[in-house]
């Protein structure tokens, strides 16, 4: 019996539905309208006027924007000598970087605690410290892989050319790999910045009484306000969505670039 391509794609439709459309139509519905279910547009006027939500959401911004670049300053040296070194077997190595993904979250964060306890003293003293640690053991992985997998699909013959022409071992990596290599960078950065404005367990579980969007979004729904929760929320998927065809545009800018210079 054979399925038609359009048949093949009904349950991904109807997950697709219930799944992602109905939430966004709910999370629309109470972003604009009040607790009498009229419209309005005052949830989006509170977002932008009230100093608690901005200060917030920039708290948010420097903590993930500071992961960001900690994890890609530790995350592509670490790719680069993986990809570029002689090991017979450089799955086993990545594995070593991917195995702690594997343990509970609660666990690693609560062993991660215990070691900032015993060097720090009180955590309590040093919240955006121990935010940009947590988040960078948490998420170091998601950049070393895109990384690392740019890096290995590269042509060896491109950087001995580059040799051959005259170049440094550093102006071969400045002039060719690292170009190349930006796609990988995007993609990990994409991955680390995006989640680390949210993921306020971290936060939580090393005792910082900070908030970041995640958190104040949970506090919203937990105070049963949901119109402001979800205009939040959809504010919060708007910079998502623009920071993603932002980085998109840049890899598709690198791609053209990188096409041309090689012509």
């Amino acid at each position: 019996m054979k399925f038609s391509r359009k048949a093949l794609g009904i349950p991904y439709a109807v997950f697709l539905v219930l799944f992602v459309i109905a939430p966004l139509l709910v999370l629309f519905y109470f972003a604009f309208t009040n607790s009498s279910g009229e419209f309005t547009v005052n949830n989006l006027l509170g977002f932008f006027t009230d100093p608690n939500t901005l200060g917030t959401l920039c708290y948010s911004f420097a903590i993930a924007f500071v992961t960001t670049v900690v994890c890609l300053l530790l995350a592509y040296p670490t790719a680069y000598f993986l990809a570029t070194s002689g090991f017979s077997n450089k799955g086993a190595m990545i594995m070593i970087f991917v195995m702690p993904m594997w343990i509970n979250f609660s666990l690693r964060i609560t062993a991660l605690k215990e070691i900032l306890s015993i060097i720090e003293g009180n955590l309590a003293f040093y919240p955006f410290l121990n935010s940009v640690i947590g988040m960078t053991y948490d998420f170091l992985p998601f950049m070393i892989l895109p990384i690392y997998n740019t890096i290995s699909k590269l042509d060896p013959s491109l950087t001995e050319a580059a040799r051959d022409l005259g170049a440094t071992d550093w102006n071969a990596f400045l002039k060719v790999t690292l170009p190349l290599s930006v796609p990988g960078i995007i993609s990990g950065i994409s991955m680390v910045f995006l989640p680390s404005m949210t993921n306020y367990v971290v936060l939580d579980m090393l005792y910082n009484s900070t908030y970041i969007m995640g958190s104040l979004i949970g506090s919203y729904f937990a105070a049963y306000n949901w119109h402001g929760g979800s205009m939040i929320a959809l504010i919060l998927l708007g910079i998502i969505c623009l920071f993603t065809l932002v980085t998109d545009g840049m890899t598709d800018e690198d791609q053209t670039g990188r096409g041309g210079a090689l012509l």
